[in-house]
């Protein structure tokens, strides 16, 4: 049976005190690991009843509760802190006994600053570790937005790229880990523009372009620090002396080669196209900024710079008057009357019947009059609607083509302010283009060509920054040619030259290249890397030219490429720079070979260039993995990276995507630490979420975290991060997870403390391949262990993190802590204590630690700093850089058959304790007899008839042969089908007092069975938990009647005297 932690049962069964519980400071006074047992025993006891007094009134108060506010209760915990006078960077002082609980704070407090100051994190210092292999491992950390702070979706890619970088570190390849940030254009620009406007009532047109960037590094150098201590929190341990920025000379340098060798290479190119614009941003956006809103017909949305709110998912039906007939219209529909001044044509299906007779005619436009050609195109769908459409080439990314196709010129009527321009006449120029809607619609009553309005779903662009709707604008822009880069791109993967991991990523990745338009980037802002291009300025009166542009690294090489071009002196040229800047993702698309310092040849990017892997989101698979390859494949001749290995989509409890105005984005430091809801609630004030946003909320928050997020530290948020497979879907985590994994670092602490009271102060470790189990217990613990091992391997080496984590929480919960430790404490209370048991423990703890390391650093750091060192060799001075335990190295420690054997036993101690709970034997510890019929079974079990009868709690344990009967009125239970197992009751249970009780227990049991039997089946995933209660109250049915059988029989024998 699966151990269930008890976290999962009452984690958010009991109400904290009001407020985090104080702080405790950790007495510096010194005290020996073994303070008296008995001491020990009583305070342990006295504390499990607390908890059990603390459990029954949470039970009863629990009747009285909704369940979710049940749910969210947590229990505060005591928090312990070090205060020992430590400089920064210097080493944390272990001299000290630890503290009787785990404490989060106590246990990271000092690691870190003495991590980096050592130079652990850098390939420099790798190289000369004892276990180096001369291998090379890199990677670059997807370079965070610096438009604030770190969210859980950052936490779980830093806690998956950290466990594999400290794991090939402590391996002994040469690691480097580059951290960086990202500018952000767009953001960043809105939320220093909100920013302006909430504090000095300023636009960004009221300052000059410098004054405002300004303005923006300002307020980078206020957050951009804290995504750097929010990353040290975490433990990621990235080398900082290369820490890069996308807007920093390194980058602007690269970002300009890339441009230049772009354009000359003949993919990059300025022209007119159809963009993504935001009008609230009066810029270009990229396709990641547009979010599709579905709506299921009318809808109302409010919009910015709207007063009232405007209507969506209105299908309106307009009249289209043949000309030359009187009586003749073609009518179509649209949910967007506003653009119907740009209309300039109508197309129908060439095989549509309706309109086979107006082929080649023309019709009036119902606003201006104009004649419009009727088209015919394959591309019209005739079951839509009339059949009918309007063609709008100006306004639509699908009428752009149809009208390309029938050479119909575009007739651009929204500015980039979203108001209407000049083209459609003084009587809508300057409207905002919804209150143009609103006009345009009655005119159309006016003249009788309105025929109709109806709810109509459709799908709205919303852009992600500013809440406006997108419209689709012809602008001037520079442009990558995609085509030829993404057949590169896809034919990597199709090769096997580059892996994408999970595989199921390949079938977006190969459509979304064959399907690949060319990307727009330029964007009309003022933050972020300005065009190296310039305008060659005619001089006036010299007539109208075709504008001329040249690109350059600086404005000398422009003005001399002009000259070339225009045949004119380099004096007389006048050359105008591009204002816009360029798409922030074309920066992030040479990160990881700009951040080594490309386009110079420097050691790291010949040393460390191709990255050995890519670790990030699946949301960033097309739009950043993509165009690394892409432009990385371009620019060096190589791909970036061989290997992509993505992880899901972190969502909350309810499935919902993370978001500042659902309040459902957590920093993880509030997961680490614990945080109020108070507290929570004021950084949402302080945010920039308008009063409707914040409003909702709020209300999210105070549902979700009524009592607030307990204090879980940061080694258990990223064990419960890493638990998750790439496999499983989108992560839905919930802080009683990672609460569940601050209970197994409990479990560990308290494990070492028992082990280094064992060990004492003289204990001297045997070198582990000396290390020779003396018992079957032992035997199989280290078993055990070298299985620990492979599978932390393996999960490593095929990055399947969870691999790791459920062979280690397995190894320390269960066949640790619940097994052999509590197998082997009657022995070691033996004086003396024997000498194999201590050795054993000691190996468990440092494989055990060593293995946990990537994923727990700062509490294995700080158990591992106090076991004693090997004898014979100079240990490592931090478990960071220690050797990781290779499986190889410990296969001669592996014996599956013994481990098979033991999980019987383990069986057979699983249905004593359930005969033991059944007749309610808390203190008596009766006689047992275990019978096989397989003749081999016996010597397994009588390898083990100690520790059986330790951990079934039982007296003497015997074995009962084949062909002997059983012994009578003793409770009997089955062992699969071979073996029984006889626990002795005559003198332990009084059957006239025990008859009623079980009678009241079953009479209870079969009024909830009868209660799920007689409830009507309901969905799914309910109705198999019913059948599952069913099943379960059925078993237990039949225990109780078996008992009350075996009760009965020892009424009805007489008792017979017990063996001395």
């Amino acid at each position: 049976m699966p151990h269930l932690p008890l976290a999962s049962f009452l984690q958010w069964g009991l109400r904290p005190s009001r407020g985090l519980p104080r702080s405790r400071t950790l007495s510096t006074q010194s005290q020996p690991y073994g303070s008296p047992i008995s001491q020990r025993n009583r305070e342990a006891k006295q504390k499990r009843l607390r908890e059990k007094q603390v459990v029954l009134e949470a039970g009863l108060a629990r009747k009285n509760k909704s369940p979710a506010e049940s749910r969210k209760a947590w229990t505060p915990k005591e928090i312990v802190l070090y205060e020992i006078p430590t400089e920064l960077g210097e080493k944390k002082d272990v001299s000290q006994p630890l503290p009787p609980a785990y404490s989060p704070r106590y246990v990271e407090a000092a690691w870190y600053p003495w991590w980096v100051r050592e130079g652990f994190f850098k390939p420099e210092y790798q190289i000369r570790l004892p276990q180096a292999t001369g291998e090379t491992f890199s990677m670059c950390i997807p370079p965070p937005n610096v438009t604030g702070s770190l969210h859980i979706g950052h936490a779980l890619t830093v806690a998956i790229q950290d466990a594999l970088v400290r794991w090939h570190r402590m391996r002994g390849d040469q690691v480097l880990w580059v951290p960086g940030s990202d500018h952000a254009g767009i953001a960043t620009q809105a939320v220093v523009e909100k920013q302006l406007w909430k504090e000095r009532g300023v636009r960004r047109h009221d300052l000059s372009r410098e004054d405002f960037l300004q303005e923006v590094w300002k307020w980078k150098e206020e957050k951009g620090g804290e995504i750097c201590e929010q990353l040290r929190a975490l433990g990621a341990s990235l080398d900082w002396d290369r820490e890069c920025f996308t807007m920093d000379a390194g980058s602007s340098v690269a970002v300009t080669e890339a441009f230049v060798r772009l354009h000359k290479a003949g993919l990059l190119y300025r022209s007119q196209q159809l963009v993504n614009w935001s009008c609230s941003l009066r810029s270009a956006i990229s396709d990641i900024e547009v979010e599709s809103r579905s709506l299921p017909g009318h809808t109302e949305l409010r919009l910015p710079g709207c007063p009232t709110p405007v209507s969506f998912g209105l299908l309106v039906s307009v009249a289209f008057p043949v000309d030359g007939e009187p009586d003749a219209e073609v009518v179509i529909g649209t949910t967007r009357p506003e653009t119907l001044p740009g209309d300039v044509a109508v197309a129908v299906h060439p095989d549509d019947t309706r309109y086979t007779h107006l082929h080649g005619r023309q019709l009036r436009h119902p606003l201006t009059g104009q004649l419009l050609p009727l088209i015919t195109d394959p591309a019209v769908q005739p079951h839509m609607g009339t059949g009918a459409v309007k063609v709008t080439p100006a306004h639509s990314p699908a009428d752009a083509e149809l009208g390309s196709r029938h050479g119909l010129s575009p007739l651009s009527v929204i500015a980039e302010d979203g108001t209407m321009t000049s083209v459609c006449g003084d009587w809508l120029q300057g409207l905002h283009r919804f209150a143009a809607r609103e006009k345009i619609v009655s005119v159309l009553r006016e003249r009788g060509l309105f025929r109709g309005l109806q709810d109509h779903p459709m799908v709205l662009p919303i852009c992600s920054r500013s809440g406006d709707v997108v419209e689709y604008l012809l602008k001037s822009q520079w442009f990558v040619r995609c085509r030829e880069m993404g057949e590169q791109a896809a034919q990597a993967v199709e090769s096997g030259a580059l892996e994408l991991s999970p595989s199921f990523h390949q079938k977006n990745w190969r459509h979304w290249f064959s399907h690949i338009g060319d990307w727009c980037i330029s964007r009309q802002l003022w933050w972020g890397h300005q065009i190296p291009a310039y305008l060659v300025v005619e001089e006036p009166g010299k007539g109208h030219r075709e504008d001329c542009w040249v690109v350059g690294r600086t404005e000398a090489e422009a003005r001399e490429l002009a000259a070339e071009l225009t045949g004119r002196p380099e004096a007389e040229l006048t050359l105008q720079r591009d204002p816009d800047v360029l798409d922030t993702w074309f920066s992030s698309a040479l990160f990881p070979f700009s951040a080594l310092g490309w386009p110079h040849q420097t050691p790291d990017l010949s040393r460390f260039y191709p990255l050995s892997l890519l670790e990030t989101g699946s949301d960033l698979l097309l739009f950043w993995v993509g165009r690394m390859v892409m432009l990385g494949t371009q620019l060096t001749g190589q791909l970036p990276f061989n290997k992509v290995l993505l992880h899901s989509m972190v969502r909350d409890r309810q499935g919902r995507k993370m978001s500042k105005s659902l309040g459902n984005v957590l920093d993880p430091r509030d997961i680490i630490r614990g945080v109020e809801l108070q507290v929570l609630q004021e950084k949402l004030r302080d945010g920039n979420l308008d009063p409707a946003e914040l409003a909702i909320a709020t209300a999210a928050q105070r549902k979700d975290f009524p009592h607030g997020i307990p204090e879980c530290g940061t080694d258990a948020l990223r064990f419960a991060l890493c638990s998750h497979g790439a496999l499983a879907g989108d992560l839905h985590l919930s802080v009683s997870e990672v609460l569940s994994s601050r209970h197994f670092c409990n479990k560990i602490w308290n494990a070492l403390r028992f082990i280094l009271n064992v060990l004492g102060e003289k204990f001297t470790p045997q070198p582990a391949e000396e290390l020779s189990p003396s018992t079957p217990m032992d035997s199989w613990i280290l078993s055990r262990l070298a299985h620990t091992t492979r599978e932390c391997e393996r999960g490593f080496l095929t990055q399947e993190l969870p691999l790791a984590t459920h062979a280690l929480h397995h190894f320390w919960l269960h066949s640790l802590c619940d097994v052999y430790l509590e197998a082997v404490k009657p022995g070691l209370s033996h004086r003396p204590c024997p000498a194999g048991p201590p050795q054993v423990l000691f190996s468990c703890a440092d494989i055990g630690l060593r293995l946990l390391a990537p994923l727990m650093p700062f509490l294995a750091e700080e158990l591992w700093q106090r076991l004693p060192p090997r004898p014979g060799r100079l240990p490592a001075p931090s478990i960071s850089v220690a050797p990781y335990p290779s499986a190889s190295s410990l296969e001669h420690w592996h014996q599956p058959e013994l481990e098979r054997r033991f999980s019987r036993v383990q069986e057979a101690v699983q249905a004593l304790r359930a005969l033991q709970a059944t007749y309610q034997l808390t203190k008596a510890r009766p006689r047992v007899l275990l019978q096989s019929s397989e003749p081999g079974e016996q010597g397994a079990f009588e390898a083990f008839l100690e520790p059986l009868g330790t951990l079934g709690r039982c007296g003497a344990v015997g074995l009962l042969p084949a062909d002997t009967a059983a012994p009578s009125g003793w409770a009997q239970a089955s062992v699969g089908d071979t073996v029984q197992v006889y626990m002795e009751l005559q003198g332990l249970v009084d059957p006239e007092a025990h008859l009623p009780l079980l009678a009241a227990r079953r009479h209870k049991l079969q009024k909830q069975f009868d209660g799920l039997i007689a409830r009507t089946p309901s969905e799914k995933e309910a109705e198999t938990q019913r059948q599952q209660r069913l099943s379960s109250i059925q078993l237990e049915l039949t225990k109780l009647d078996k008992a009350a059988s075996h009760l009965q029989q020892l009424m009805d024998v007489p008792p017979s005297p017990r063996e001395p």
